[in-house]
């Protein structure tokens, strides 16, 4: 296998021909902010915070999903890109309804840490607040799309994993959502195997366990 050197935050790092931004970044201990990415799935560089600035390119590009080449020179955390994360996870905060003290995934999101590790204490953005549907036809699962940030992980992991095509997107603009089946209730949905990965992969508290006692 040939091995390709770049430069990454001044640093010169040597990998594998073929492999991403994202994973070369991690072999110095880089870890990019990440929502929609997850490392068992096809990457789709849906959420935008992965992205960098790479010498010779007119826009920041998503690490994720592009493929380190030779002599490449990278940059992950100028001014510039902070602002922009810093921005983007305002705007998911602000987009549904997101409040943490009362979500069941509090101390265990994704989008929480990132907004503490890159210091979003307050929003400058206008918070949306819509009143969106809870699926908990499903007698294990439940399925909140007020905490949905539409990243497609479970759409991935139960397409590309279980291989039951049980989820997909549907709707546009503020009514884009994820839905079940034929936009059904998730526990008519006959194709559901109940495998539980779409609720280990969301990043949120979009898809959690159902409380079965006190």
């Amino acid at each position: 296998m040939s091995v390709i050197t770049l430069q990454i935050d001044d640093q010169w790092v040597a990998v594998p021909a073929g492999t991403t931004l994202l994973a070369a970044c991690a072999t110095v201990g880089l870890r990019l902010p990440q929502l929609c990415h997850h490392e068992q799935l096809t990457p789709v560089a849906a959420c935008r915070l992965c992205l960098v600035e790479v010498q010779g390119s007119e826009r920041p590009l998503p690490a994720c999903h592009t493929t380190a080449a030779e002599a490449m020179v990278v940059r992950t955390t100028t001014d510039a890109l902070v602002q922009q994360r810093r921005l983007l996870i305002e705007l998911l905060l602000a987009e549904g309804n997101h409040s943490c003290p009362v979500c069941v995934a509090d101390g265990a999101c994704e989008l929480q840490d990132l907004a503490e590790a890159l210091g979003v204490h307050q929003l400058r953005v206008s918070e949306q607040l819509p009143r969106r549907g809870v699926d908990a036809s499903h007698p294990q699962f439940v399925l909140d799309h007020n905490r949905c940030i539409l990243c497609t992980r479970c759409v991935r992991a139960c397409d590309e994993l279980e291989g039951a095509h049980v989820w997909d997107v549907g709707y546009r603009g503020s009514h884009c959502r994820i839905i079940a089946g034929f936009d059904q209730p998730w526990g008519a949905v006959e194709a559901c195997t109940a495998c539980g990965l779409c609720v280990e992969v969301c990043p949120t508290g979009a898809l959690v366990v159902k409380e079965t006692g006190p």
